[in-house]
């Protein structure tokens, strides 16, 4: 199955990444790839839209994992909306939960991300 991404600048700083589909080995490299892109355009504060993946493996996440060093090496910041019990247990068995601000829809996770980057979070 493919991995439909999209995005939208929600803000002046702020960017949503919507993804649908199974993040997998055979996908991930298009996210990477996205994540990079995102960083080189100064696009540092990101919310991983992840309510439409089916599927996520050890490739996909380790993809998210990068991605977020990759904005922090930024003073950057990532957010994951992650809804579905299948994928939020991924998150906690891996410990990522504890790494990655989690959200149920997207709006909370853009105001979380508008805090941290005006210092009221760090």
């Amino acid at each position: 199955m493919d991995l439909k991404m999209s995005y939208e600048h929600v803000s002046e700083y702020v960017t949503v990444v919507t993804l649908a589909g199974e993040l997998d080995v055979y996908t991930a490299p298009g996210l990477r790839q996205l994540l990079v892109d995102m960083v080189n355009h100064e696009r540092w504060f990101l919310v991983l839209d992840l309510s439409a993946v089916t599927n996520i493996d050890s490739t996909g996440l380790g993809v998210v994992t990068g991605g977020l060093k990759r904005v922090r090496a930024h003073d950057g910041m990532m957010a994951l909306v992650v809804p579905h019990e299948i994928l939020a247990k991924v998150f906690r068995i891996t410990g990522l939960i504890k790494v990655f601000p989690i959200f149920d829809t997207v709006d909370p996770a853009v105001e979380f991300l508008g805090r941290w980057m005006h210092g009221d979070l760090r």
